[in-house]
């Protein structure tokens, strides 16, 4: 736990206010400060300052509601402390120390003592994520979202109990509380988290030492992230997933494509392979894991990161129905309890920070405007490894699992001139396409800038866009997104470039 998780979110940091005149508060006084400013009663409560929490905080500010947000760490979540905000820094290291490593030549650059400093590549994240909670705090300022600081239970419908870290508490009313408390880590049986030789994703973005070698139990994209982030500073990396491909929720093809990339540099792969047995003896972790074939391999590392998911972080108070430990929720993001609404990870899958902040707009907007709130249906899934992948709607397993008419466009980065000009030709665009109206029904990204380019289709989803749409929209060039224009073509024969 960093120190901003440790002492609040405010201690040595210019937000609020200070944040615009440059003055440096102490959590004493900060608290002191929130304590003095809020209401007893709003039109809208929100447990969770995530990207469920605070967009929708803000989001009902911006309709002139009353709001308050409770938050027990800091604003912005695991998303911005601890998730995607400080991973994608530690990632942009990752890349641009293996591009001078691996490619510097290529480029015309040479170096005597190429090297890193560990404790500032760990630095830089943490770092990034305190400018952006800060700035998350400024805009419940500015848009007077009263910012409570402490853990937020519901001991009954219509009341949020806040306790502070003294052990000190308070009772909130509102009319309607939003629930966006998010999830944790999710624990490996009989391999309990220490934050030293047991790591979750939080604790391995600020390790104090590089660990010489590393076990990753679990290759969704933390797992993946991770491996790309170690392996290219010279961690020894072993990656293990029990299911038949690395990120399991991808197109076969683009999980295939990413495993031989890993392979190639330098990170062990291992797929079908189940953890059968775990001994932690505290600077070092022995792992038995079991191959497809049956046989027992014996694994050991200084370090195992378990990534296998996460799990439900729910407020005390009210029992709300639930689905697997995940609140259950209506069309209008209403739980079994009236006039308490969720949103976010605490509702169930995709846990996605972009899903979440959708979920909490469409909820808000709900609550105070004639709005007809939307639930999820399409949205776009990213991992940031090198190299990316990224892809939004039907698999090509599922197109056929559904038993869908449809055809596959496919170009390679190979064949795109810029892609050639940036010296980044790993990858390829695979697009499924409907029949007979040649709807985009599902697209699927690796390579350079692959989070980048699905924005582009996923609009063509949601929009209902035909390839003959996306053929017949010019693309600027010489430019990455050209291979989208040529992958709808590719599926009719019609690719220029290949």
């Amino acid at each position: 736990m960093g120190q901003e998780a440790q002492n609040g979110p405010l201690i040595g940091k210019k937000c609020g206010a200070s944040l615009q005149l440059g003055v440096e508060i102490t959590f004493a006084e900060a608290r002191e400060a929130v304590t003095k400013q809020i209401m007893s009663k709003y039109d809208l409560i929100v447990i969770g300052g995530g990207p469920a929490g605070y967009v929708g905080a803000l989001r009902a500010a911006q309709l002139g509601k009353t709001v308050a947000c409770v938050e027990r760490e800091r604003a912005g979540g695991t998303c911005l402390n601890w998730g995607c905000i400080p991973t994608k820094a530690l990632l942009r290291n990752a890349e641009l120390y293996r591009l001078m490593q691996n490619h510097g030549d290529e480029f015309g650059f040479s170096f005597d003592n190429l090297s890193f400093d560990w404790s500032k590549i760990v630095g830089r994240s943490r770092s990034v994520s305190d400018r952006l909670a800060g700035g998350i705090e400024f805009l419940f300022k500015k848009n007077k979202v009263d910012y409570v600081l402490g853990t937020g239970s519901i001991p009954e419908a219509g009341k949020v109990q806040v306790t502070d870290s003294n052990g000190g508490s308070q009772i909130l009313e509102a009319e309607n509380i939003l629930i966006a408390t998010g999830c944790k880590t999710r624990e490996f049986p009989d391999l309990p988290i220490n934050g030293r030789s047991v790591v979750g994703s939080s604790d391995a973005m600020v390790m104090e030492r590089q660990p010489r070698d590393i076990i990753i139990i679990g290759a969704g994209a933390i797992g993946a992230e991770f491996a790309y982030f170690f392996n290219a500073f010279g961690t020894k990396v072993k990656l293990v997933e029990m299911m038949p491909n690395i990120l399991p929720v991808e197109d076969r093809d683009i999980s295939n494509q990413l495993e031989r990339n890993f392979k190639k540099q330098g990170i062990d792969v291992l797929t079908s392979t189940k953890v059968t047995s775990t001994k932690d003896s505290g600077d070092s972790v022995q792992i038995t894991v079991e191959r497809e074939s049956g046989n027992q391999e014996e694994l050991s590392a200084e370090t195992a990161l378990v990534a296998i998911g996460v799990a439900p972080v729910l407020p005390g108070g009210i029992d709300p129905k639930l689905d697997r430990g995940y609140i259950v929720t209506d069309e209008r993001y209403q739980t079994s309890i009236p006039g308490v609404f969720a949103a976010g990870d605490i509702i169930g899958p995709p846990w996605l920070a972009h899903v979440a902040s959708f979920e909490a707009t469409q909820c808000v907007e709900g609550l105070f405007t004639d709005h007809t709130p939307r639930k999820v249906d399409t949205f776009p899934g990213c991992t940031y490894c090198q190299p990316q992948v990224a892809s939004v709607g039907l698999t090509e397993q599922s197109a056929e699992e559904q038993g869908l008419e449809f055809r596959v466009g496919q170009f390679p980065y190979q064949a795109s001139g810029k892609a050639q000009a940036i010296g980044e030709t790993e990858g390829f665009i695979k697009l499924i396409i409907g029949e007979p109206h040649g709807e985009i029904l599902g697209a699927h990204i690796i390579g350079v800038e692959a989070t980048e380019l699905i924005a582009e289709l996923g609009v063509a989803i949601s929009a209902e866009l035909t390839y003959e749409d996306i053929e017949n929209t010019i693309h600027a060039h010489p430019t990455l997104s050209e291979m989208v224009h040529e992958a709808v073509g590719a599926a009719h024969d019609k690719a220029i470039h290949i």
